[in-house]
C-alpha cells in the first residue's frame, strides 16, 4: 500500500462532520447585505461537511471548491482547515496543503493528526528531517497511534536509520495486530540488508493477515522465486498482480518505499515471460468492453 498519509486520515477528518446541512439555496448568494456572521460560519460548516462527504467518495475536484469557501466562511474552525489541508494532500499540492495545515494548528495544537499531515505533506517533499520532527510531535499528543508510529518508520527508514524504523514498525503493530503494512516494511528493510529468510517471513505473516494484500504478495512472490521456488513464485506473482497491477511499474513500486536490491529482483521477475503474458492479458481483459444483452 501507498506509504503516505492519505485517505484514511481523510476519512478520520470526514468522521468528524456531524453536522445538519443547511438550506443551500442561501448557501452562495446571500439575499441582503446585512450579512449575518453566525450564519456565514454555519453556511460554511455546512459546505465543509459536504465536501467531506464528497471526499469519502474520492470525489475531490468537486470537494475541493466547498473546502476552499468553507475556509473562507468558516475561517476560524481548525476542522475546516484541517479538511482543506487534507484535500490538498490527495491532489499532492503541498505547499497549499501545509498552509492550511499549519492554520489549523494555529487553531488547535493540541491535535495530534493535524500534525501527522505536516509530517506526511513534508515527506513527500523529501524533507525527511522535518517529517519526523512533525511526527514526534504528534506521537506525544497520540503516543499510541499506529498509523503515526508507521508514518514515523517510513520517515527514518528514507533516513537509512534501520533499526529505528523497525523500532516504529513494531510500536505499530504492538498495537494493532494486523497492521500488516509495518510488517510488510520490515521485511522490506530485512531483503535490502540481505536477511531474504528474515524478510520472507515477514511477507508470509502480512499475506496471512491480509489475504489481498498485492504488495506482500508481490515481494513474496520475487523472494521465493530467487530461492529456487519458481513456480510458487510465479503463482504468487500472477496473483499478486491481478489483485493490483500498479505493482508492476517499478516507479510505483518506489514510491512505495521498495530499496534497491529488491526493485533489482523484481524489474527481472517482472520480465520473466509468464508473468509477460498475465500482465498481457490482464490489460485485453481491462480493455474488453462490456458484453450488451441481447435484445
Amino acid at each position: 500500500m501507498p506509504k503516505r498519509i492519505g485517505l484514511i486520515s481523510l476519512i478520520f477528518v470526514c468522521s468528524l462532520w456531524s453536522l445538519p446541512k443547511a438550506a443551500y439555496a442561501q448557501a452562495l448568494i446571500p439575499h441582503t447585505l446585512q450579512l449575518d456572521a453566525a450564519k456565514l460560519e454555519q453556511q460554511g460548516l455546512s459546505l465543509a461537511q459536504e465536501a467531506a462527504q464528497l471526499a469519502q467518495f474520492q470525489q475531490y475536484e468537486m470537494a475541493m471548491p466547498r473546502a476552499r469557501l468553507a475556509s473562507q466562511l468558516a475561517p476560524k474552525s481548525d476542522k475546516v482547515w484541517f479538511l482543506l489541508g487534507g484535500l490538498y494532500l490527495q491532489t499532492k499540492e503541498l505547499d497549499s496543503a501545509i498552509t492550511a495545515l499549519k492554520k489549523a494548528q494555529s487553531l488547535n495544537p493540541k491535535n495530534g493528526d493535524v500534525l501527522f499531515a505536516l509530517g506526511s505533506a513534508s515527506f513527500q517533499q523529501q524533507k525527511y528531517d522535518v517529517a519526523v520532527n512533525y511526527f514526534q510531535q504528534g506521537l506525544k499528543l497520540k503516543p499510541n497511534d499506529p498509523e503515526g508510529l508507521f508514518d514515523l518508520g517510513n520517515a527514518y527508514y528514507m533516513q537509512r536509520r534501520y533499526s529505528d524504523a523497525i523500532a516504529q514498525y513494531d510500536q505499530a503493530v504492538s498495537q494493532d495486530k494486523k497492521f500488516w503494512p509495518a510488517i510488510n516494511n520490515i521485511g522490506l528493510i530485512k531483503y535490502e540488508q540481505g536477511d531474504v529468510a528474515g524478510a520472507i517471513q515477514q511477507w508470509q505473516s502480512a499475506v496471512t493477515i491480509e489475504k489481498q494484500a498485492a504488495e506482500p504478495l508481490l515481494a513474496l512472490a520475487v523472494a521465493l522465486y530467487n530461492q529456487g521456488e519458481r513456480q510458487k513464485g510465479l503463482a504468487m506473482g500472477e496473483t499478486a498482480l491481478r489483485i493490483d497491477d500498479r505493482y508492476a511499474d517499478i516507479d510505483f513500486l518506489k514510491e512505495n518505499l521498495w530499496g534497491d536490491r529488491l526493485l533489482a529482483d523484481t524489474k527481472k521477475f517482472l520480465e520473466l515471460p509468464r508473468i509477460q503474458a498475465a500482465l498481457q492479458q490482464r490489460g485485453e481483459n481491462t480493455a474488453a468492453p462490456t458484453p450488451q444483452p441481447t435484445q
